[in-house]
């Protein structure tokens, strides 16, 4: 007689991981860690081409290098705007502020 596989396993495996990582404090560190790694998809290849986003604060502060002073002045206008669709693409509100540098 064949065994059932049950389709819960990777639920229950993934809920155990996450309850891991909150214990250890380590959930925030890794949605931060995202940011970073969502940075070029969310401003596009243009931006991209011209700022990398370095660091994330645990207050929520983005940090981003930004190569060319015009561009900089440019994402100052746009923060708001990339705040928004970088908290959406995450589905929460993870970036308070975003800092050029």
């Amino acid at each position: 007689m064949a065994r059932r596989k049950s389709h819960r396993a990777p639920k229950e495996i993934a809920g155990v991981i996450t309850a891991v990582l909150e214990e250890l404090g380590l959930d925030e560190k890794i949605k931060r860690y995202d940011v970073l790694e969502c940075w070029a998809e969310v401003v596009g290849d243009r931006i991209a081409g011209v700022s990398k986003a370095e660091f994330m604060t645990q207050d929520g502060k983005l940090v981003v290098r930004v190569s060319q002073a015009p561009w900089r002045n440019e994402l100052l206008f746009l923060k708001k705007e990339l705040i928004a669709k970088i908290n959406s693409r995450m589905k929460r509100e993870i970036v308070n502020d975003i800092v050029f540098r």
